[in-house]
């Protein structure tokens, strides 16, 4: 370690915690390390190229032959856009999509453990802790569902504390993190944030990606400074960085220089300006040694050849590079032959790898360390406080329903039993159905909003798909597809009058839930899974208009052709309107003057109403105005409503959770 980088750091104040963690940070000595070392890393993905009729797929190198080895300290993997520095840290963090993936990646000369992705700690470039919550509800939910039940309350309390004390985040601890709604903390505090949430179960090599992004310099100093402290506990701490400024550089212990997918030099960091003079390429006096790198690198840098250079091994060198060659393979065919290169080598050759595993074998082992139901009592204990932190769309929709309710009331208010009342009648319950389909495409973003969350969560070993999937059905069915049912009924039932019995209220509240569930579903599986919430949205509401055109109103569903006709049982509305009429018309009369059957049919030919009875209507409109002609729409409904949650479950499991 150099002098600049001692005199940087700024030492631990003694805490109260966990005993592990006072003793490392006393002395970092005593603290566990580990090396993390990569052999032979490869990786290709599939890249689709051309236009839609001829469009082929093509393999493209990301890595190529990397190898390297990340010891106790800050290690950066630095480089220009595009260079593989993210593929190469999720390699190492065991995130990456294995297909295509070649190599070996060792935890202190051991095969990489198959959980190594729920045991180390990973924090990703874009800031994804819940932004309605406090800092330290944040810790409390990470430590509730990655610490073991065997831990006591009082010693998660404890660490939760240390890691806020630690992280300079004492002032702001019980303040919320901040939506775009809410006002919260500093970029800086949500980055420390974000790294807390690792800390707490104190994982022996932290990965981050560009952990400086969207930070102004000062703030970015303070995370790397942190950082700094954190490594002199011990830790292995990998993360890569596109071009920080000299503050930061100099305080990295060890860096990986990358171009096109190869190593353009893996050393200590303070020694890359040396290696750079003795191929040909002079630092100015002045220049931050990152953006220098990267000048070199990009081939626009102002460096000239150095007097310096090693002219013998230039000129051995220079006959092995033909004109045709990048200048990142050049730099990269120098680094091969430099003695950087070659200590790794032997430091790796070191390395036992009489037990070594491939790469692809790593990833396909989550271990959680808390049953189902305590996973499923936090999150949605977290879900209901985001919930009630976030009112807005909940509120907003009981108040449209309420409105709507209200609207729709006075429109259709006092119904007649007549045969004016049968039009009245059908078409409130059309909107009612309608507007039950409609105002559940909000569901839509349930599974979207929140998806680099349950992905990192996943990944990391906080829950399970079905804890998860649980937890966010019931935090959303409960509050904005039930109550504003509950409350659509009770508004208009007894505005429009219509049938005065108590089970037939309840028939009503029941379907207008049922087609609410169904359509949320509906919306559940089409979104899940997207990314763009638009697109899922033109979904949702294409498929709604055609079950509109089916739902028994706008077209007598027995004139339809018979090649047509089977549409009609993929269509949500007509199942809640057929429910809704059978329970309202069955038993209804519309022509007065008598009760005599016979003079009821006069009656009605008179006036030329084609129907009396509501049993009548129904039989024109091929309903069975039966007992189970009404049940069996409810079970038609909850049939979808399985099908459309298990497409949902299915979605969420097999979503793409590795880069």
């Amino acid at each position: 370690m150099t002098d600049n980088q001692s005199d940087i750091g700024i030492q631990m104040s003694s805490t109260n915690g966990l005993p592990s963690r006072q003793q490392s940070s006393q002395d970092p000595s005593s603290c566990k390390k580990t090396i993390v070392t990569f052999h032979n890393i490869c990786y290709r993905v599939k890249v689709k190229s051309g236009f839609i009729c001829c469009r082929k797929v093509v393999d493209k190198e990301i890595l190529k032959n990397i190898n390297g080895v990340m010891r106790p300290g800050l290690n950066a993997i630095l480089g220009p856009t595009g260079s593989g520095k993210s593929s190469l840290l999720d390699i190492l963090a065991a995130r990456k999509d294995p297909r295509g993936l070649s190599g070996d990646v060792l935890i202190n000369g051991a095969p990489q453990p198959a959980n190594f992705k729920c045991i180390s700690g990973y924090v990703v470039q874009d800031d994804i802790v819940m932004g309605t919550l406090t800092v330290r509800e944040n810790f409390q939910f990470s430590a509730a569902l990655r610490l073991p039940t065997s831990v006591k309350e009082q010693e998660k309390k404890e660490r939760i504390d240390q890691i806020i004390k630690e992280l300079g985040l004492t002032k702001v601890a019980d303040s919320k993190v901040g939506t775009q709604f809410i006002r919260g903390i500093s970029g800086g505090e949500r980055k420390r944030t974000n790294i807390g949430m690792e800390l707490i179960t104190d994982p022996s090599v932290l990965f981050l990606d560009e952990p400086t992004t969207g930070l102004d310099s000062s703030t970015a100093d303070a995370v790397l400074l942190l950082l700094k402290r954190m490594s002199r506990q011990g830790k292995t701490i990998i993360f890569s960085i596109h071009q920080p400024r000299y503050s930061i550089f100099r305080l990295f212990d060890n860096l990986t220089l990358l171009a096109e997918g190869r190593i353009l030099y893996h050393g200590p960091a303070q020694n890359a300006i040396d290696y750079f003079s003795s191929i040909g390429y002079e630092c100015e006096p002045y220049n931050n040694p990152a953006d220098f790198f990267l000048d070199v690198i990009n081939g626009d840098s102002t460096a000239v050849a150095s007097n310096n250079a090693d002219s013998v091994d230039l000129d051995n060198i220079e006959e092995n590079i033909t004109c045709d060659k990048t200048l990142a393979q050049k730099l990269a065919e120098l680094y091969s032959s430099s003695t950087y290169y070659r200590e790794t080598e032997a430091v790796l050759k070191s390395i036992s790898l009489e037990n070594k595993k491939k790469v692809n074998t790593m990833f396909s082992k989550i271990t959680y360390t808390t049953s189902f139901f305590h996973q499923l009592k936090w999150i949605s204990k977290r879900t209901f406080k985001n919930l009630i932190g976030n009112p807005q769309a909940s509120v907003a929709q009981l108040c449209v329903t309420v409105f709507l309710g209200l609207v729709v009331g006075a429109i259709f208010f006092g119904i007649k039993d007549d045969y004016s009342g049968v039009q009245n009648r059908v078409g409130a319950m059309f909107f009612m159905t309608t507007n039950q389909c409609f105002s559940s495409i909000s569901a839509i973003e349930l599974f979207i909003v929140e998806k680099k969350i349950f992905i990192h969560e996943y990944i990391s070993g906080y829950y399970r798909v079905s804890s998860y999937f649980i937890s966010k059905l019931m935090a959303d069915l409960i509050p904005m597809r039930t109550l504003p049912a509950v409350a659509f009924t009770c508004i208009i039932y007894f505005m429009l009058g219509l049938k005065p019995k108590a089970d037939a209220f309840f028939i009503m509240m029941l379907t207008l839930m049922m087609v609410s569930y169904t359509a949320t579903s509906m919306a559940l599986a089409i979104g899940t899974g997207q990314d763009v919430v638009a697109v899922a949205n033109l979904f949702m509401t294409i498929s709604f208009v055609f079950m509109i055109i089916f739902s028994g109103l706008l077209v007598n569903l027995t004139s339809i052709m018979s090649w047509l006709s089977w549409l009609q049982y993929f269509s949500i509305p007509r199942y809640g309107m057929t429910a809704l009429q059978i329970n309202e018309f069955t038993g209804l009369k519309f022509c007065t003057g008598s009760t005599n059957t016979s003079q009821i049919a006069t009656n009605c030919t008179q006036v030329s109403q084609p129907y009396c009875t509501g049993e009548e209507y129904l039989k024109n409109q091929g309903i069975e105005a039966t007992s189970w002609g009404l049940w069996q729409n409810h079970v038609a409904l909850a049939c979808m409503i399985i099908i459309f949650l298990t497409i949902s479950y299915l979605k969420l499991c097999f979503m793409k959770k590795l880069s």
